[in-house]
């Protein structure tokens, strides 16, 4: 008879045998359950794709999930109670934007708090990591008024406007959930390692698809963008170079429904042009504070509940 922890496991070795954003592994997984899958794959008898998608150079026995609580990390799967299936279920691995949507195998957390019921009202704040002095005030004052009003803000852990919004919910008292691409063992950004801590005590969560020690790589960003878009409600862009990635994960929010918002900045300014372009050509919504995100989520929810 299957377990929870069979499952856990088998999960947490699926999660380290291939990159996140594996849609054959995603569908071999969601056709045969993952203790047959992970059996398969151990054993290479699953099809080719699958096997492409792994490495299967790692084993079962590698995955001390004990090791890993007495590190403070635990592993949240979709047999979960806390997993925010509502949110992920809009990931597919139909892409609009050429990024792979598959949902997440599993996630690796730090903190107590409990993922699904700190989604289910959340807003995404990020933007450029070398934010001005402007973009570090709006996004700290931005979450702190929606921590305010209980919205759970979720941003990257990165440096500039994700620090500002992460720090502005502490500030206000209310829990925020920090998305890496890495481990969440790893200590990066180096800068933030303080922060990452105070998120993880405060009633937040530090998550990662990337099993710990994994390190940050340039691919593992735009992977991971994909559940900065799926898990909020909504996304606000605060500052933003007209190339920026962050453009992409509010491209890919808009794809998957959700409200996507921009703040204006000068127009002297390159670190707010990626801002008013999401506004003059994506669609997105120019908002000022906290109000007016009320205003578009309140719209949003309004189109959503039509018949």
């Amino acid at each position: 008879m299957t377990t929870v922890d069979d499952v856990r496991l088998a999960r947490a070795y699926l999660s380290r045998v291939a990159e996140p954003g594996a849609p054959a592994l995603s569908t071999f997984v969601a056709q045969h359950g993952p203790v047959a899958a992970a059996e398969a794959i151990r054993d290479r008898d699953c099809p080719l794709e699958v096997l492409q998608e792994t490495n299967t150079r790692q084993h079962p026995d590698d995955v001390d999930l004990d090791a890993a609580a007495e590190a403070g990390i635990r592993l949240i799967i979709p047999e979960d109670d806390e997993w925010p299936s509502a949110a992920l279920h809009h990931l597919t691995a139909a892409s609009p934007v050429e990024s792979d949507l598959s949902p997440p195998l599993a996630l690796w957390a730090r903190g107590s708090g409990d993922l699904d019921h700190l989604t289910a009202e959340a807003i995404t704040i990020t933007g450029s990591r070398t934010a001005t002095a402007y973009g570090e005030h709006v996004a700290a004052e931005l979450a702190q008024d929606l921590g305010h009003h209980g919205h759970t803000v979720i941003s990257g852990g990165a440096y500039g406007v994700d620090a500002a919004a992460h720090r502005g919910a502490l500030s206000a008292g209310t829990p925020t959930v920090a998305v890496l691409a890495c481990g969440i063992d790893v200590g990066y950004p180096a800068g933030n390692v303080t922060l990452l801590g105070r998120i993880a005590h405060r009633g937040g969560l530090v998550i990662s698809e990337y099993p710990p020690g994994t390190p940050p790589a340039r691919h593992r960003f735009l992977t991971r963008n994909r559940l900065l878009a799926a898990l909020p409600a909504g996304v606000v862009v605060v500052e933003a170079g007209r190339r920026s990635g962050v453009r992409a994960t509010a491209l890919l929010a808009g794809g998957l429904g959700k409200a996507v918002m921009a703040v204006p900045g000068p127009v002297t300014s390159a670190m707010s042009s990626g801002c008013h372009e999401l506004i003059r050509h994506a669609g997105a919504t120019l908002v000022t504070g906290s109000s007016d995100v009320h205003d578009v989520l309140r719209l949003a929810r309004t189109r959503e509940n039509r018949p």
